[in-house]
């Protein structure tokens, strides 16, 4: 089953904060079984301005090259996604990127990996990773 990261996990794991070493074993994890790491374009997005937010541009272009050499997949983010995502987050109580973290997990038929206390209300819907 491919591991799709959210914003929240990714920026534990790239800021060393509490979280971070199970981000890193489950990527070791997922290299060395060869399972697809995922990634949503929105979410990547989220982790770029977050990082500039707090750290500067400077920042955010490491972070941007960090991520793509860690051989995370980016999924786009076509209409359909769009439409599911806004169907998700119109059920429930998420922000905008969490509901496409949610959606282009049911659509991978991923389990998501993340922190954020707001995906406890859908665990019923994917298999989730707690970090």
């Amino acid at each position: 089953m491919p591991l799709l990261f959210d914003s929240f996990a990714l920026l534990r794991f790239l800021q060393k904060e509490n979280g971070s070493t199970r981000v890193c074993d489950l990527l070791k994890i997922a290299a060395e079984k060869q399972v697809p790491c995922l990634l949503n374009v929105i979410n990547f997005g989220e982790i770029l301005y977050t990082t500039q937010r707090r750290f500067g541009p400077q920042a955010r272009m490491q972070v941007f090259i960090a991520v793509q050499q860690m051989g995370v997949i980016i999924l786009p983010c076509p209409d359909s996604l769009v439409y599911k995502a806004a169907e998700l987050k119109a059920g429930y109580a998420m922000s905008y990127a969490d509901a496409f973290a949610l959606a282009s997990a049911i659509e991978h038929n991923a389990c998501l990996v993340t922190g954020d206390p707001e995906f406890r209300q859908v665990e019923h819907l994917i298999k989730i990773e707690w970090v």
